[in-house]
């Protein structure tokens, strides 16, 4: 029985189906897991006295792109148009610090490496962003 690309459409619709979307996930294997996650809720739940807790990640591997032409702005009858074409310049990381209590978060980026130091910098920026600044 032939069914049409839009039969096949109008029931992935009504179904709220998108199978062209896929998202991906991986289990720890971690045998202490479940102690560490503890450890990391209780401190965001309930930190220590005089304390700032801050969670710090980073997101490698990101495209620095830029475009071969400058954005045409919109206007009142159209919108903000910008060309397909860009120029590559590799990759850079970005480095962010959320400050559990108060949401405010601290971001760094163009970092060609990972490295310590570059950690060690977010969180000095967070500090001074707090009027903390130690030697």
């Amino acid at each position: 029985m032939p069914v049409s690309f839009a039969e096949v459409a109008r029931i992935w619709r009504d179904w709220d189906l998108q199978p062209h979307r896929v998202e991906t996930f991986k289990f720890s294997t971690d045998p202490q897991l479940e102690s560490k996650i503890r450890d990391v809720v209780g401190l965001y739940l309930d930190p220590p006295q005089n304390s700032v807790v801050v969670c710090v990640d980073e997101k490698s591997q990101i495209q620095a792109l830029d475009r071969t032409a400058p954005l045409l702005p919109m206007r009142f009858d159209q919108a903000e148009r910008r060309t397909h074409d860009y120029m590559r310049h590799g990759t850079t990381t970005l480095f962010a610090a959320l400050e559990v209590a108060t949401g405010r978060i601290t971001a760094d980026a163009c970092h060609p490496r990972h490295r310590n130091q570059t950690a060690d910098q977010i969180l000095a920026k967070a500090d001074r962003r707090k009027g903390r600044c130690r030697p």
